[in-house]
């Protein structure tokens, strides 16, 4: 296969990650300054918007990074190989991680959404959440698919 086939893909993994580095860069820390002025009474809310949305931000990148991966295998025609069934793996695990920082993370949300009267802000955490599982259960079932395909290739491999 081309190598250009999928330079299309890479550019668009790329240009994923730069708007969360914005985000990350600029958002978060407005985000957490005025969680600390509506709760400052509560002196780590700061820090807790930090970790969370911070943390979050790393699965996201290293499922970036394994999706990236999992291109340069198609390119090497390995698309059918243990490791692109280890990029999806690795993909879905960061999904689910993703998820349960932002569920861990929710209460916070609530805090904000009650003291600030935005529901919208929790509605918001939600679609996070949820959208990160059907990434995990997406990446899982092609997981599944690949291995019983290469289990497949493999036995045809072994017939005479």
């Amino acid at each position: 296969m081309k190598q250009g086939s999928t330079l299309f893909l890479k550019i668009v993994v790329i240009l994923i990650g730069i708007p969360v580095l914005a985000l990350c860069i600029f958002v978060v820390p407005e985000i957490a300054n005025y969680a600390a002025k509506l709760y400052p009474k509560i002196a780590l809310m700061k820090y807790l918007i930090f970790i969370d949305l911070y943390a979050a931000a790393i699965p996201f990148y290293f499922a970036l990074y394994q999706a990236f991966k999992l291109l340069i295998y198609i390119d090497q025609n390995k698309a059918f190989s243990e490791l692109s069934v280890n990029a999806l793996k690795n993909i879905k695990l960061s999904a689910i991680a993703i998820s349960v920082l932002y569920v861990l993370g929710l209460p916070l949300f609530y805090l904000i959404a009650d003291m600030d009267d935005a529901p919208g802000i929790i509605v918001i955490g939600m679609i996070l959440i949820f959208a990160s599982m059907v990434i995990a259960v997406f990446a899982a079932v092609l997981q599944r698919l690949l291995k019983e395909a290469i289990d497949i290739k493999s036995e045809n491999d072994l017939t005479v």
